[in-house]
């Protein structure tokens, strides 16, 4: 997840998913990741291991920034994508990912074939960049694109809705006990043309969590896709209202 920050009581929750083993490499700084990478962190790195629509998936993420870690909706949310591919077909479609983070979403989907856009707040990008290019590189038809999106701010000017139109919007685990929830509204709400999908897989741990629930419902028609109860996150199908 990218654009808020968690608590360090979230941490336990990434030992849920069966689909991963957690392995921590030595102390290496991101900046020897990436040429194009422009953040470093002191602490450690975690590598985590996935295998999903067919291949397998290497993420570094690091312990000392929570919008560069792999959060229980993300697993769900992917998980959800390759099982359900003829109903969510995402070959030669337009996607974007709110709030990025490491990148897996934005992965698998690239993998199934979508055209991606992978956003995410300026720190977040060099990782992000990392991870989505080494883990797509020959196995997608579509080159992903990595920009910055901070939610609320300069919408218009980043991605004119003239030109800038997506078939789905991807989003897991970006409602968290933060004070940028109006914003998150204001952005999805922006980026779902008529006929745009948005599927919002979440954990929901706190009252305003619920509260941004409601909210969302009177701005978006929404469907519960599906419940993930061993990581208890919920997933939305929702499509912006007629006015």
């Amino acid at each position: 997840m990218g654009s808020c920050n968690h608590t360090m009581e979230g941490l336990d929750e990434k030992k849920n998913n069966h689909k991963r083993i957690h392995e921590l490499s030595d102390s290496t700084p991101f900046c020897k990741l990436s040429r194009q990478c422009t953040i470093k962190v002191n602490s450690s790195l975690a590598k985590e291991f996935f295998w999903y629509a067919g291949y397998p998936i290497t993420i570094y993420e690091s312990i000392g920034d929570y919008g560069a870690i792999v959060w229980p909706a993300a697993t769900a949310l992917c998980q959800y994508l390759e099982d359900n591919q003829q109903e969510f077909e995402l070959r030669d479609r337009k996607v974007l990912e709110i709030g990025a983070g490491t990148g897996l979403v934005s992965i698998v989907a690239s993998i199934l074939g979508a055209k991606v856009t992978a956003t995410d707040q300026p720190h977040i990008l060099g990782n992000l960049r990392f991870n989505l290019s080494r883990n797509t590189q020959g196995r997608n038809i579509h080159l992903p694109e990595v920009k910055e999106l901070v939610w609320g701010e300069n919408l218009e000017q980043n991605f004119p809705q003239a030109s800038c139109s997506y078939d789905y919007i991807l989003a897991a685990d970006v409602v968290y006990h933060h004070e940028f929830l109006d914003q998150l509204l204001i952005t999805m709400k922006y980026l779902c043309h008529p006929g745009t999908v948005l599927l919002w897989a979440n954990k929901f741990r706190f009252s305003t969590d619920v509260e941004f629930l409601e909210k969302f419902r009177h701005t978006f028609d929404t469907t519960l896709l599906a419940e993930f109860q061993s990581l208890e996150v919920k997933l939305f199908k929702a499509m912006a209202k007629v006015e």
